[in-house]
């Protein structure tokens, strides 16, 4: 009980969702946005407790008007498996929710119409939720995907990329079909500002990426993935190329032929330890 309160006094309420309450509440919709709170606490609350579960370091829990964002410490260095069940964490509350509400509904607790407008709103923050576009939960699959056949700073770059294409042919379509609506734009505007952040930090992302192997936090390093580079390489564009969840030995080459290997550990210790950050490959190799 006292860890689930502290993950009560870690959740935010972002400023949007403050703009949508006031609005409902000016407007007489403050039954709909109650309801709508309820879902995204119980949404984000799975994602909180699954991570706890998982002893990741949690920052914050943000609640949002279409969802929430967990903000964590940990930058792609537990396990894809680990990483899924937290993302999934959140859209299966939906499931057991729409449950409870239809056996309120079944012993008559629960008008038809309450239920049927709970039902709808978990679909819809469900579905949008598991949309392909960051920072939404679907964005985070996105990126696991990605990550299983791309490097870390590939996949997060092309899950940013695809995101802000989806987003924005999204966001048209919106428009075309429907007439102007506020809670249409304050959704825009949220995930255009977080896809414009997380872009401009996506090497502030991939440096505590590589800090955490380099400080031995990575898990389910049990894959061996080799990286063949020529000796004139740069340690910097070597390091580009690691993989999540993926154990990197170096291949050095020198005029076609192998001139010798290095363990990942060696680089990470040179780039952080020894400072060489515009070292070339071939001199680590003959300095060990």
């Amino acid at each position: 009980m006292n860890e689930l309160l502290k993950l009560l006094w870690k959740i935010k309420i972002h400023p949007t969702l403050w703009l949508v309450i006031g609005i409902s509440v000016l407007t007489s919709h403050f039954t709909q946005i109650l309801m709508f709170f309820v879902i995204i606490f119980v949404h984000e609350m799975g994602h909180a407790v699954a991570a706890h579960f998982f002893k990741w370091r949690i920052k914050s829990i943000q609640l949002l008007p279409f969802g929430g964002a967990l903000e964590t410490d940990e930058y792609g260095n537990k396990s894809l498996k680990e990483d899924l069940i937290v993302i999934l964490a959140g859209p299966i509350q939906h499931v057991w929710l729409v449950g409870l509400a239809y056996l309120f509904y079944s012993f008559s607790i629960m008008p038809y119409e309450m239920y049927q407008q709970f039902f709808y709103s978990n679909a819809a923050v469900m579905l949008f939720n598991l949309l392909p576009v960051w920072p939404l939960d679907g964005g985070k699959l996105l990126f696991l995907g990605l990550s299983k056949h791309k490097s870390y700073l590939d996949a997060h770059s092309f899950t940013l990329l695809i995101s802000s294409f989806l987003a924005a042919a999204g966001f048209g379509l919106s428009v075309l079909l429907i007439s102007f609506n506020l809670n249409v734009w304050i959704i825009a505007c949220f995930i255009g500002i977080s896809l414009a952040m997380e872009w401009r930090q996506r090497y502030y992302a991939f440096i505590r990426f590589l800090l955490d192997r380099h400080y031995g936090r990575s898990e389910d390093l049990t894959r061996l993935e080799p990286i063949q580079v020529d000796e004139n390489e740069m340690i910097y564009k070597v390091l580009e190329k690691f993989q999540r969840g993926c154990k990197h030995p170096v291949i050095v080459m020198k005029n076609g032929q192998e001139s010798g290997s290095l363990d990942e550990n060696e680089l990470l210790h040179a780039y952080f330890t020894n400072k060489m950050t515009n070292g070339k490959i071939g001199e680590l190799l003959y300095a060990y």
